[in-house]
């Protein structure tokens, strides 16, 4: 498939327009390079370390959402079987981990091909939907590293949802 090479002139960096939220919300960032922030966002679980880079070659800003723990060896197998679980529910991003360094996280990825601009609403959904993702899941990831359970059994245990009112 051939593509059309033409030069993008962009009004605003991608990244600009997240440290823009970042500042707004008051959240700890860093700004390690032009094309990558970090931000530490607080959840009820827990802090997450979120990363955005930008790649201007795939015209994509890309999301991690790192949880602040490593998966130790022993529990990888299952941690791998409780991520396949999880990513089967997700309609948009997936759970990682980093097989080298034991860490887990959420991907997800916005495409601004053609020279579309990234506005604010789309930044703060993307940011949005990863931390959301790993506080939903949190629970479950938790009982399988530290409480030994299987991928399936933390899963129903972690995500059950109560019907009515107390």
């Amino acid at each position: 498939m051939a593509s059309a090479q033409f030069a993008l002139v962009r009004s605003s960096h991608p990244l600009d327009t997240i440290e823009q939220l970042a500042s707004l919300q008051e959240w700890t960032f860093d700004r390690s390079a032009d094309d990558e922030i970090n931000i530490t966002v607080e959840g009820t679980w827990a802090a997450y370390h979120v990363s955005f880079n930008w790649r201007e070659d795939l015209e994509g800003l890309h999301v991690a959402c790192a949880f602040d723990f490593k998966v130790p060896p022993a529990r990888r197998p299952e941690i791998y079987r409780l991520v396949a679980i999880i990513n089967e529910q997700l309609w948009l991003g997936h759970f990682d981990i980093w097989a080298q360094e034991g860490v887990l996280m959420f991907r997800n990825c916005l495409l601004l091909a053609g020279g579309a601009e990234a506005n604010a609403a789309q930044c703060e959904s993307l940011l949005q939907f990863a931390v959301e993702a790993c506080e939903r899941y949190f629970p479950a990831i938790q009982f399988v590293i530290w409480a030994g359970k299987s991928a399936e059994a933390a899963v129903e245990s972690a995500l059950f949802e109560t019907v009515g009112h107390a």
